[in-house]
């Protein structure tokens, strides 16, 4: 995948940013920190999935949670409107956030806007990047958060998600889906949910 510049110094700022993170997770034998590793792993999935992203695109994936821990889930309702009014202030803060490293790197107008279109999730299953964002978050939710969010939820819950992760998804993403390195228990559920 080409690479620019200002590309790779934006990298630079939001894995700084995201260095922060207090929460962490252990991966092949490494502590890293929470929102990096994911912000690594979205990198890598898009990679794969569409090499000849746009470079909104990339920078989109790349700090799609960015800072995320400063508005923790617990600090709206525990319920579907607490949970949607959380993901509606999450989006405008990795904008806004986003928005700001963009400027510093010397990004023009224009793409910073493109970029927090990507990150608001606007237009999704109408424009190509929005979805493509869409289908990598899908893929690396079921990769590697999947298994441990069904071990702690029952299986009509964990069902019901899925149901709602694979509507959310192109068809191309969703045969990506089914070619991962999953275990047979998830891509049991995966199929009990979508077939």
């Amino acid at each position: 995948m080409a690479t620019s510049e200002k590309l790779q110094l934006a990298f630079k700022f939001f894995d700084k940013l995201n260095q922060q993170d207090p929460n962490t997770e252990e991966f092949e034998g490494k502590t890293y920190p929470k929102e990096l590793l994911y912000a690594i792993r979205m990198t890598e999935r898009l990679d794969e999935f569409s090499p000849d992203a746009s470079e909104a695109l990339q920078l989109a994936a790349r700090c799609q949670h960015i800072r995320r821990w400063e508005i923790p889930r617990d600090s709206y309702e525990n319920n579907r409107i607490g949970y949607l009014k959380w993901r509606q202030e999450l989006k405008k803060f990795h904008s806004l956030t986003a928005s700001e490293v963009l400027k510093d790197v010397g990004y023009p107008n224009d793409l910073i806007e493109e970029v927090g279109v990507l990150l608001e999730k606007k237009h999704l299953k109408k424009n190509e990047d929005t979805q493509t964002l869409e289908d990598v978050i899908c893929l690396v939710f079921l990769e590697f958060y999947f298994e441990p969010f069904a071990k702690k939820h029952p299986e009509d819950k964990t069902i019901n998600i899925l149901q709602k992760t694979w509507r959310k998804m192109s068809e191309k993403g969703q045969a990506a889906a089914l070619s991962l390195p999953l275990s047979e228990h998830a891509l049991r559920l995966i199929k009990k949910a979508v077939m």
